[in-house]
């Protein structure tokens, strides 16, 4: 069976992980989390004093550092998951936290912090066989991508997964500011300069705002079979 490249983009906290990680592990092919890539550059700023008190980005040292952060993912064998790591360090925990997804979107608008990582995403794709989500990579990392899903879900509905998620691993949560951080990185991301989050042309799209998880992992492995059946 040919190998192929799977581009799955949509929106903040609609469940693109999920998806991606239960079709990988089906079909046997390698995840990437773009996501967790930019929020790792985050954590980086944040640990070394890159931002300012009001919220901007110093870019002169953070475009200094850029060649001294080095992220890869690694499977966890208790989880059967991949998890994140930045230079070395286990930071999968640390870059799901609110104060990292509050910061996420303005670095991951910075024209040097994108070109940076999407080189490095499209070197993990030169093999093909390989399942990669987040906000650009139908339309950008990968616009010749076999098989691309934009996946959408309302505001409300992203915010309380992502509330739930959270406090299933006991972390702190307050669901209006959740919806609140949802709805800014809808807009940011939206709207930034560079790569914006927008629909790829030849991309399927999945509204699972009422569907389940079972029914999501079934819909995304019939549309790998079709295309790689073409």
């Amino acid at each position: 069976m040919k190998k192929i490249i799977i581009a799955i983009d949509g929106h903040s906290s609609c469940g693109k992980s999920t998806m991606a990680k239960d079709l990988a592990r089906e079909i046997g092919y390698i995840y990437v989390d773009t996501g967790a890539m930019y929020r790792s550059v985050t954590l980086y700023a944040m640990r070394n004093g890159l931002f300012n008190e009001d919220g901007s980005i110093k870019l002169d040292e953070l475009e200094a550092s850029i060649k001294d952060i080095n992220i890869g993912f690694q499977l966890n064998q208790e989880t059967s998951k991949p998890d994140t790591y930045l230079n070395d360090e286990n930071v999968e925990q640390a870059i799901r936290t609110m104060e990292v997804s509050a910061h996420v979107s303005p670095i991951a608008a910075v024209p040097f912090v994108r070109t940076a990582l999407v080189a490095q995403q499209q070197k993990m794709g030169e093999a093909k066989g390989i399942v990669m989500d987040g906000r650009d990579i139908g339309t950008v990392v990968f616009p010749n991508a076999e098989l691309k899903v934009f996946v959408t879900a309302s505001a409300e509905v992203r915010a309380r997964r992502r509330y739930d998620e959270l406090c299933a691993k006991g972390m702190e949560a307050n669901f209006a500011d959740i919806l609140k951080n949802v709805e800014e990185r809808d807009y940011i991301d939206s709207h930034r300069e560079t790569s914006p989050l927008r629909q790829a042309d030849d991309a399927i799209v999945l509204d699972n705002s009422n569907v389940t998880i079972a029914e999501q992992k079934e819909w995304l492995l019939n549309q790998y079979l079709r295309v790689v059946a073409e």
